[in-house]
């Protein structure tokens, strides 16, 4: 399998307190990879990181071997990396369709041109409605995002990030603030890019039970640090691991 995307001693403290401590992980290309760990581990932190919200105070990140460590987010955006966030960002005043079709344009480098109107970019628009298939939201093409329900919504912000063409998703709690009817819908459009594998996905979740079933590999921090990295199965039989959970392991606990 290849590395495409890596961190190296990744570490960053606020103040004297060190919330992400000498990480070092690989990501393998169009594979599913889950972090979890208790609250306050460490989790978002680790993921804003690669995705350039935060600096480390020490460490590096690579893509595809190159260190963007000192990329900014948008930068990373256009080599490949994607990030959604705990509350949807869309834009709720446009339809789906103009949504993802925005993504797309910016991807192809496409901007608004007052001779030629966007209807006539037919493989934008093409485009545009593949992305919506994908994510099970074709039904949806001339709604409003703001009417949306809340996991159509989440389906809209990941068909844009699919639109911009990024090699590795970066999914913050794709379930959060979602009722037990919507979550199916997450699962399926997940399930779905993962099993196409062209895309590589990183992901922080809670729910156990969807780790499990999604997951390829899984990483536990635990205050910080890295606690386990595997498979999901050897992963749930690991000691250190159960009693992170259960409340067991002190600070000191590597």
């Amino acid at each position: 399998m290849e590395t495409i995307l890596e961190t190296k001693d990744l570490t960053i403290a606020f103040g004297g307190h060190i919330a992400v401590s000498d990480v070092n992980v690989e990501i393998e290309r169009n594979q599913l990879k889950s972090i979890i760990g208790p609250n306050g581990a460490g989790k978002t932190t680790f993921f804003n990181m690669i995705s350039g919200q935060l600096k480390p105070t020490k460490g590096q990140v690579f893509f595809k071997g190159q260190d963007i460590t000192k990329l900014s987010p948008t930068e990373r955006t256009r080599l490949g990396i994607g990030r959604s966030f705990q509350i949807t960002n869309v834009f709720p005043h446009l339809t789906c369709h103009e949504n993802v079709r925005l993504a797309v344009q910016s991807q192809m480098g496409i901007f608004y041109n007052m001779i030629s109107h966007f209807k006539s970019l037919k493989e934008v628009n093409e485009k545009a409605s593949e992305f919506l298939k994908t994510v099970m939201l074709e039904d949806k093409e001339n709604e409003l995002a703001v009417n949306l329900a809340h996991g159509e919504k989440r389906k809209l912000e990941i068909a844009m990030l699919l639109a911009l063409e990024t090699e590795v998703l970066l999914l913050d709690e794709p379930t959060a603030g979602m009722s037990l009817e919507e979550v199916p819908m997450i699962l399926d459009v997940i399930r779905a890019i993962r099993d196409e594998r062209k895309r590589t996905i990183v992901l922080i979740e809670h729910k156990m039970d969807m780790i499990l079933d999604l997951s390829d590999s899984i990483m536990v921090l635990f205050h910080g640090k890295l606690l386990a990295d595997g498979e999901p199965e050897e992963i749930m039989q690991n000691e250190q691991v159960q009693r992170a959970y259960l409340g067991g392991l002190h600070n000191d606990a590597s």
